[in-house]
């Protein structure tokens, strides 16, 4: 394949990723976002196969179709609640293969055309390092995360005393390590490099806790991207470049605009330094001498259904329980009835960007239904009935009152001032920063204690009567 067509085509997957990530912007359209970016990557690893000269296909393929298979399998298998973990799992496996793309490409430098062992270029040797650099963060980073969201280990932030210089001190070495890797290109600097980076990966994330786990999600999903962009700088692979940049580039977008959801400093997010002092800080226990009232799916089906507006709340437990699909039909027979039904999405309502949005376009909610945290929060006041389905941390009012809580300052949905709140939790337990909500133990709220999806089939029957 000629030079000049293999440019042509790259470029062609470039403006197909370009535009997967415009469709991935909005559900309607995000199906079609998926299409362009698999056509995107198809285009470019056929590219890439024909443009080198000496290929052993057999090892190619053959990991392609392992590869293939076990994603293949996860995907016809993994639950909606276990994407987060997922997606976690996945940037880790980016960060890793540029670490390993790195230390291939510094000890065989021939074969990329960067140089030879001990004479590699300077340009490549920066590039190299820092793309090995930013990988295994992501690397290690990435496990800490699906291990938290998997509940392998507490999800409660880790903190110790100087841990932030901690963190200051191994970033200054790694510089000085990067240093000396440009001028003495020591494979034991190398590895001494890849050594700190793991160590920070984990220290980043570990502080982090789990009501600001959306927002790790999109950091770690910006740092994989950076780390194949400098990888790509390394294989001079424009496509490469391009790619990482675009996800990079996105990632980090999207957690500025998470961050402004919560009232977070972007800075000290992409620097692993936040929600951990305040968490540690608090006491974030249960208050169960406070006094609550339950309520019934009769209850709640009464309620609703002389309503004149009901605001629905998804959230974590909506997922778990897979009760989307029993609360759209809830939704529609109210709206038989002449309910008005909107649902309210808090920006990092379950445990990844989006993941409420997700579950509500798998069970067919209309989009025109679904409204984001500041177009709709203005309007609890006007609404009879507020109806939480498993969200806990996003509906909080301590958030604006409590300064010691871990979730203090972070914009959360007014369903305190509805005219009626109605709460469908397993169980009485705080939400999962570990804060007592306020609003559990108001007179006008009832606490629907039952299997989120067994609660709104119970609603739907008493509807149905």
């Amino acid at each position: 394949m000629s030079h000049d067509l293999a440019t042509l085509l790259y470029l062609g997957a470039s403006i197909c990723f370009i535009l997967a990530l415009k469709g991935l912007s909005h559900p309607e359209t995000s199906r079609r976002g998926n299409k362009l970016g698999m056509i995107g990557m198809g285009i470019a690893v056929l590219v890439t196969l024909f443009m080198l000269p000496e290929l052993n296909f057999f090892l190619i393929f053959s990991g392609i179709l392992i590869g293939g298979a076990i994603g293949t399998i996860i995907a016809l298998r993994i639950q909606m609640t276990a994407l987060p973990q997922l997606v976690a799992a996945f940037h880790s496996l980016v960060g890793l293969a540029a670490v390993l793309v790195a230390a291939a490409a510094f000890y065989n430098p021939e074969a990329y055309g960067i140089g030879q062992a001990g004479e590699i270029k300077t340009t490549s040797l920066v590039e190299m390092a820092i793309g090995t650099a930013i990988g295994a963060i992501t690397f290690t980073g990435s496990l800490v995360a699906f291990a938290k969201l998997q509940g392998l280990v507490s999800g409660k932030p880790v903190v110790f005393p100087m841990q932030h210089w901690l963190n200051l001190g191994l970033g200054l070495l790694t510089i000085v390590m990067i240093i000396a890797l440009v001028s003495g290109q020591s494979g034991v600097t190398f590895w001494i490099i890849v050594l700190i980076t793991l160590a920070l990966g984990v220290l980043i994330i570990i502080p982090i806790g789990g009501a600001d786990m959306p927002v790790v999600i999109s950091m770690l999903n910006s740092y994989s991207g950076w780390a194949a962009a400098g990888i790509g700088f390394t294989l001079e692979n424009n496509l490469l470049i391009i790619t990482g940049a675009l996800v990079g580039s996105s990632g980090a977008i999207l957690s500025y605009i998470m961050c402004k959801g919560m009232n977070r400093s972007f800075f000290s997010v992409i620097l692993g330094g936040f929600g951990g002092e305040s968490a540690a800080a608090s006491g974030g226990g249960d208050e169960g001498d406070k006094t609550w009232q339950q309520g019934s799916a009769e209850d709640a089906a009464f309620m609703m259904r002389n309503a004149e507006k009901v605001i629905i709340v998804p959230g974590y437990g909506m997922a778990v329980a897979q009760a989307q699909h029993a609360l759209r039909e809830m939704a529609e027979l109210l709206k038989a009835e002449g309910v008005e039904v909107k649902y309210a999405i808090h920006p990092v309502a379950g445990r990844m960007p989006g993941h409420m949005n997700v579950l509500l376009a798998e069970a067919s909610v209309p989009y025109d239904e679904v409204f984001e945290m500041d177009e709709i929060n203005t309007e609890f006041r006007d609404t009879e009935v507020a109806f939480v389905i498993g969200a806990n941390d996003v509906t909080n009012p301590s958030a604006k009152t409590d300064s010691s809580s871990p979730i203090y300052g972070m914009p959360v949905l007014n369903v305190e001032e509805s005219q009626n709140v109605l709460f469908v939790k397993r169980s009485m337990g705080s939400g999962y920063a570990g804060v007592d909500n306020p609003v559990f133990y108001m007179d006008k709220t009832y606490m629907l204690l039952a299997d989120a999806k067994k609660m709104c089939e119970s609603i739907v029957k008493a509807l149905e009567k």
